[in-house]
């Protein structure tokens, strides 16, 4: 669980509910039509990452879809950006901007944890996007793309397949090179478990091609640009998920902000790529969207992509976390185990998910966007609950 930064002064559990409850604004249903309408204050930043506390609730991700949907049709937003895998993701951004079948539902996110993207709910809002982008001409259709660094088997394969087609003698060379990572494709763990016990690694060789592709930047753009973007980004993930995956055994830290960086650069990349007026949506978790250097998170050597966007992008960054104090999640006891239905347990008197509660409202908005003593006295220490693809409720205090 995180905690805020410190402030000097303290003020009451009762003072801060009610604090609470005044600078709220009460949200209708999620399916009301005037959900969205509190979230166009936002419409002047350039970046709105949008979090929930869990990756399995579908008030979560229906909330998370009606406020892009508002930012695109209302406020010219043209990138949604996803803690997700660049290769699944392109084939959501294929069918809703290229018109393409919708082949991600039954070839796109086969890797644990499905359910986390093969949802209803992605289902419904990359259908509202094919729908919203048939409207408009192909150089203003809003794309969907992912950020994460896990990819990668699936990324080597979409690097080849793009030299294939532009250059099979480029392409032989990159087989040789990320032919030291083929025995690990289906196990990347293994591999950074093997080099943390003294095996050779792939950095080389996997910087080395990278460097290839681009020293073919001009020559390979002026065959497809947008294709070679798309193999660009795919190499620089297997770059990623190379020093990930050896990160793994060196502390978690490491590990964590290497994700990070990536997700950072990879939205910084959408968006230098997209051109000057673009505007990009952020789906990830609260842990990741929320400014870590105010948790936690921060205090033990964590950044997130949320400090990042903060850092650069200062008032033009919205950071929006979403939480609750009991409900239903989709999760999994451990890893690579099946999906289950969990009650979430009532939150913890200490939590803020308590003190929300107390405030009295189902549903609400609280921005300090530009309140600077609301933002400075809600700064005190408190738990905040965050629940991956996993839940254990048994040991939530020390889980989540």
């Amino acid at each position: 669980m995180n905690q805020s930064r410190p402030r000097p002064k303290e003020t009451t559990e009762e003072q801060l509910v009610e604090l609470l409850r005044r600078s709220a604004t009460v949200l209708p249903g999620i399916d009301d039509p005037a959900f969205a309408d509190a979230f166009d204050q936002f419409a002047d930043a350039r970046v709105v990452l949008i979090g929930e506390a869990s990756h399995g609730t579908s008030e979560f991700y229906r909330a998370r879809a009606a406020i892009p949907r508002r930012l695109i049709e209302r406020h010219g937003f043209t990138i949604v950006a996803a803690e997700a895998d660049w290769p699944d993701a392109a084939k959501i951004d294929r069918y809703v901007r290229q018109q393409q079948p919708p082949a991600w539902v039954e070839e796109g996110f086969k890797r644990f944890p499905t359910w986390m993207w093969r949802n209803q709910e992605v289902a419904d809002f990359a259908r509202w996007l094919r729908n919203h982008n048939d409207a408009q001409p192909a150089e203003r259709r809003v794309e969907f793309r992912g950020l994460d660094v896990y990819s990668l088997g699936a990324s080597i394969q979409e690097v080849l397949g793009y030299l294939d087609r532009v250059d099979p003698d480029a392409a032989a060379t990159a087989r040789r090179r990320y032919g030291c990572l083929s025995p690990w494709h289906d196990e990347p763990a293994v591999y950074g478990h093997n080099v943390m016990r003294g095996e050779p690694s792939c950095e080389a060789a996997v910087v080395e091609q990278l460097r290839a592709l681009l020293d073919q930047r001009l020559e390979y753009m002026k065959k497809d640009g947008c294709s070679f973007f798309n193999a660009e980004q795919n190499a620089r993930v297997v770059l990623a998920a190379e020093q990930y995956y050896r990160a793994m055994y060196q502390g978690s830290a490491e590990s964590w902000n290497l994700r990070d960086r990536h997700m950072f650069d990879t939205l910084q990349a959408l968006l230098k790529h997209r051109g000057d007026d673009a505007k990009a949506v952020v789906w990830a978790h609260n842990s990741h969207i929320g400014n870590a250097a105010s948790t936690s998170m921060g205090w033990g050597g964590e950044f997130n992509i949320g400090e990042l966007c903060r850092t650069a992008f200062g008032r033009d960054a919205v950071l929006i976390g979403m939480g609750t104090d009991r409900g239903l999640v989709a999760a999994a006891d451990n890893w690579d185990e099946p999906m289950q239905i969990q009650q979430v347990r009532p939150s913890r008197p200490d939590s803020w998910e308590q003190l929300f509660l107390r405030a009295g409202l189902p549903a609400s908005l609280t921005s300090w966007r530009d309140d600077t003593p609301l933002r400075e006295a809600l700064a005190r220490p408190r738990l905040e609950r965050a629940i991956g693809v996993i839940y254990r409720p048994a040991t939530e205090r020390q889980s989540h």
